[in-house]
């Protein structure tokens, strides 16, 4: 069976709102290939399967500043309501509301995205962890060529010529 979705338009369809990993109702639509009404309505049937950190609505400035980041806005041209955001939890339950053989391949794509974006994120945070060990590392390091590197800058003591009248006194 080929993937309905490419992993790539899922992997951009996350965003982070809130400080969650989310994807908006409007993504989740294009990508089960519903209209995003299909899939709040089926949504809204089965309320009590999505507490608010499985899905919550955004307010109008999130909204407004969600769009005024966008490029393309128009995908949200007509809507009348702020958009609905899915957390993975969300993302998952979705496949207990939409049954088709659609939804289980797009939702088996998504939760894969979502494990490559939290392996990815870990990864990184390892490897801010090992940049910030070999700073601390290089630091001090780096202080003893500074040191060394203004002796070299600095002239040389010479010993001082006199300058000026010399008396008998001074040759001998």
């Amino acid at each position: 069976m080929t993937i309905p979705a490419p992993v790539e338009r899922i992997e951009r369809a996350i965003r982070l709102i809130r400080g969650e990993k989310v994807i908006l109702d409007s993504d989740l639509a294009a990508l089960y290939g519903v209209a995003t009404r299909v899939l709040v309505q089926a949504v809204k049937r089965h309320i009590e399967r999505f507490p608010p950190d499985f899905m919550f609505q955004l307010t109008k400035e999130e909204f407004t500043a969600l769009r005024s980041q966008s490029v393309t806005s128009s995908g949200w041209g007509g809507r009348r309501y702020p958009p609905y955001a899915f957390t993975e939890q969300g993302v998952a339950m979705l496949s207990g509301v939409l049954n088709s053989p659609r939804a289980v391949q797009v939702n088996i794509e998504i939760m894969r995205a979502f494990v490559r974006l939290r392996r990815w994120l870990a990864s990184h945070a390892e490897l801010a962890e090992k940049l910030a060990e070999l700073e601390a590392k290089y630091d001090e390091q780096f202080a003893v060529v500074f040191e060394a590197i203004k002796q070299l800058m600095a002239p040389p003591e010479t010993e001082r010529k006199t300058i000026g009248f010399r008396g008998k006194s001074d040759n001998t």
